[in-house]
């Protein structure tokens, strides 16, 4: 274990982690403007992944895909929103969990009947197929140095949307306290429908830029959903800061360990225990880790309320 592989692993961290924040900072927003549980999000990251890989194979180029794949995900999320989702505004968490499990089969179903049962391929940008060399004896994928200037990119606009912008500000209001920013004349069903649309857009972004290195198949984004909800419950609900900090957590907690415990055991055990039970306490540090944050702040590092 050396300093190269250290700063490999913690940049494979930081590039997950903000692949992480893109699905995490939609589903903050609407979890804390809409109070809805949408279990769905997590299919919209496949749906934009498999737009991305059906317009690369049809036109060659991977600008194209991910254009395509932010353009037709944001409609379809806003569709979604229109038609189904809103009439659940008022429904309680329960209802909102069932409907919404229930489009994730239907999702499902639909990319079978479409696309097929076969996973797709969706390959790296020639250009971006190599490595860079960011140090001597440091050779990096150039592929994931763009996904990291990417997600560093989308952040910084978000901060600035969010802070610095007129609808910035209705959304901290209504992830505040909705009900006094509706009395202030906040349209909070345009508001809700444009959210709804610019969180499908980070997801499809996500499942783009994720689709090279990822396997872009049926079921794709039930897993990074659970870490998405893990990302906004340690962050805090509602607060695009703490789904930034909790995703950076997340992503270096658990590609760091995946990498580093089971060499770390070896020094312990023999290789064949140490092959074992290295993941499986990877698997477990990142809910320790929301564990040991949820005790420390119950409502998560940077709550939107309070």
């Amino acid at each position: 274990m050396n300093w190269i592989l250290l700063t490999e692993q913690a940049l494979n961290g930081l590039q997950f982690g903000l692949m992480l924040f893109l699905l995490a900072a939609g589903l903050t927003l609407v979890f804390g403007i809409m109070d809805m549980i949408n279990l769905a999000h997590g299919s919209l990251y496949m749906v934009g992944a498999y737009l991305a890989a059906a317009t690369a194979q049809a036109t060659g180029s991977f600008t194209l895909a991910v254009l395509a794949a932010l353009g037709g995900t944001a409609l379809f999320g806003m569709l979604l929103e229109l038609t189904l989702l809103r009439r659940l505004y008022q429904r309680d968490h329960l209802s909102q969990v069932l409907a919404t499990f229930a489009l994730i089969l239907i999702c499902n179903e639909g990319v079978r009947m479409i696309w097929g049962e076969q996973p797709m391929m969706l390959n790296t940008p020639a250009a971006l197929s190599g490595p860079v060399e960011l140090l001597p004896g440091l050779f990096y994928p150039a592929y994931r140095l763009l996904i990291i200037a990417v997600g560093l990119g989308v952040a910084g606009l978000l901060y600035l949307l969010v802070t610095r912008t007129r609808i910035g500000m209705w959304v901290r209001a209504g992830a505040s306290n909705r009900p006094m920013a509706m009395a202030m004349g906040v349209n909070t069903g345009r508001l809700f429908t444009l959210v709804f649309g610019f969180g499908a857009a980070l997801c499809a972004l996500a499942g783009s830029m994720l689709g090279p290195l990822l396997a872009v198949q049926v079921g794709m984004g039930e897993s990074i959903l659970i870490l998405a909800f893990v990302v906004i419950v340690i962050g805090g609900i509602g607060s695009i800061r703490g789904a930034l900090v909790g995703a950076l957590l997340v992503g270096l907690v658990d590609t760091c360990s995946r990498a580093l415990l089971p060499a770390l055991l070896r020094q312990l055990a023999s290789a064949e225990v140490a092959s074992n039970l290295g993941p499986a306490l990877a698997s477990i540090l990142i809910y320790v880790l929301m564990a040991a944050v949820l005790f420390w702040k119950p409502a998560g590092l940077f709550p939107a309320r309070g």
